[in-house]
């Protein structure tokens, strides 16, 4: 079973470095108050915590 975490972006990536508005696009968000369910994976979860000021876990799920 893998596990899957929805991800929301609350922060605006304007004045923010490119690679923080990379780690966003890689993470398939690029608008305010979207959200994606991603694989919980080390990778993912390293770049949530590169951008946490502008993302949020919302929930993290069981499949």
């Amino acid at each position: 079973m893998a596990k899957t975490i929805v991800v929301k972006q609350v922060g605006s990536p304007i004045r923010r470095p490119q690679d923080q508005r990379a780690t966003l696009v890689g993470l398939g968000l690029n608008k305010m108050h979207k959200t994606r369910e991603l694989e919980d994976t080390p990778a993912i979860r390293g770049m949530v915590r590169k951008i946490s000021h502008m993302v949020e876990i919302i929930e993290e799920r069981d499949n």
